[in-house]
């Protein structure tokens, strides 16, 4: 009977084992809106809260040196298609029709899929943008979509799988949309899932959040110029404590140990605010192609696989991001034409990989506004970096660590061949010249004849 049993439990055994083995792996992809590198306390602040966040880098891996687009749309495209917006930018608020994202890969592949949050990807012109199923999601929440009205944080106004949803009054947007997810993560499900969150936080306008002094302070007059630091320290604080609300919604479901969870943010801090790290003053570079418009948080965690307690300086761009969660997830990798994403997964799991030698940059926001060098666009303008040095395409040369705010190009005599400046501009251009001289629209435009090549002025300033 005694061996009967153990003969039992034996095959038992062997069937946990291989179901464990089958079972798919969830992704998580959170990507904050509008807060830079320097506003973590895991990234060394001491002026801001994220203690979560704090446990997921803990607990996992945190890179040191992630750099996005400096704006929101731009990341977007390139996040969720894998390839430089030089290949396939079109213009603000919209993602290309024809181009595949991670949502319908993983689809494809049997995921359940959402996405909530700032959407931003469907313009109201006929024809421009995808809407979230033709992105690949099954099911979605979604602020700035057409449909819904402007406001995202207190009485908000956001679409479901459509529908304008019925809110009550006392309503808190981020509220609204973690609870979405956490139904999703939740559902009595067999399938893998997919849950990318875009989310609201914390983007202006700067305003009190349920856990403010004094409660729900939703009134006008707490959104004053002088309760704007402090509002947007309360919104950093309630962005991390909507991680850890997923983060348990995972952990209640017994997936924690098969759900990798991924954390970065769109671009840097608004440029209104000032925060200090590490002795210094750090003015948000939101819309600037410099370090603080760029340099953005990245930790990605999962339990038994990536080991703990560990950083990386690898550089990362957000072309990346794609073929890192299919390789994670052990699904068929995506052909993807133009794609020059690499995979950091192996830089996760404790491997060397391939780190990267440069990241290559396109920043041109509103190719089709008139209104160039204000706040309603920008030049067109490229460039590629390394760990130190960035390389524009009208030739200058910065130094990120001693001029991280780009006010003053290296001198040529600086750059002789056998220099460390020299080098550096020999790679870079090199990266320069292995991608198109100009955007998709301006090339366009160019064969047309309608617009003339662009006059390689660089202008740092977008502030939508």
């Amino acid at each position: 009977m005694l061996r009967m049993l153990a003969l039992i439990m034996f095959l038992t055994g062997i069937q946990i084992v291989s179901y464990a083995k089958e079972k798919k792996l969830n992704v998580l992809l959170i990507m904050a809106d509008d807060v830079g590198f320097e506003c973590f306390s895991s990234y060394g602040s001491k002026e801001y809260s994220t203690p979560n966040l704090d446990a997921l880098a803990e607990s996992g891996i945190r890179f040191t040196q992630t750099h996005s687009t400096p704006l929101c749309t731009p990341s977007r495209v390139n996040l969720m298609s894998g390839k430089s917006n030089v290949f396939n930018y079109e213009d603000f608020g919209v993602y290309p029709n024809n181009e595949p994202t991670f949502g319908n890969h993983f689809l494809k592949q049997g995921y359940r899929t959402a996405v909530a949050g700032k959407w931003q990807l469907q313009a109201t012109m006929p024809g421009k943008g995808i809407s979230p199923s033709q992105a690949g999601f099954e099911t979605s929440c979604l602020w700035n979509i057409p449909g819904g009205a402007r406001e995202r944080y207190w009485q908000p106004s956001f679409v479901r799988d459509g529908d304008l949803m019925d809110l009550p009054d006392d309503a808190f947007g981020p509220d609204v949309m973690t609870d979405f997810l956490i139904d999703f993560i939740q559902d009595d499900s067999d399938s893998p899932f997919l849950a990318y969150y875009p989310m609201i936080l914390v983007h202006d306008p700067f305003v009190p959040t349920p856990q403010s002094e004094g409660g729900l302070r939703k009134d006008k007059t707490n959104r004053s110029p002088n309760r704007k630091k402090q509002n947007y320290i309360d919104m950093v604080h309630y962005m991390d404590h909507c991680v850890g609300r997923l983060i348990k919604a995972v952990e209640e479901t017994g997936q924690r140990d098969q759900t990798l969870i991924i954390f970065t943010s769109d671009n840097g801090t608004n440029a209104a605010l000032s925060s200090k790290l590490h002795g210094k003053t750090v003015r948000g570079g939101k819309g600037y192609t410099h370090d603080y418009g760029t340099h953005v948080p990245l930790i990605v965690n999962l339990p038994g696989r990536v080991p703990p307690n560990r950083t990386c300086k690898d550089l990362i761009a957000f072309s990346d991001f794609f073929p890192t969660i299919v390789e994670a997830a052990g699904l068929p990798p995506k052909s993807i034409q133009d794609g020059d994403g690499w995979s950091f997964w192996p830089q996760c799991v404790g491997q060397k990989g391939t780190p990267r030698d440069w990241i290559y940059g396109y920043y041109f926001p509103r190719p089709y506004s008139e209104k160039l060098d204000n706040k309603y666009s920008h030049y067109q303008v490229r460039y590629a970096r390394d760990h130190r040095y960035k390389l524009y395409d009208n030739g200058d040369l910065h130094d990120t660590i001693t001029d991280v705010m780009e006010t003053s190009p290296l001198p040529s005599s600086s750059q002789s061949d056998d220099s460390p400046q020299g080098a550096a501009r020999v790679k870079l251009q090199r990266a320069l010249d292995s991608y198109p001289a100009a955007g998709l629209n301006i090339r366009h435009q160019m064969v047309k004849g309608t617009r003339k090549p662009g006059s390689g002025k660089r202008s740092n300033y977008e502030r939508d």
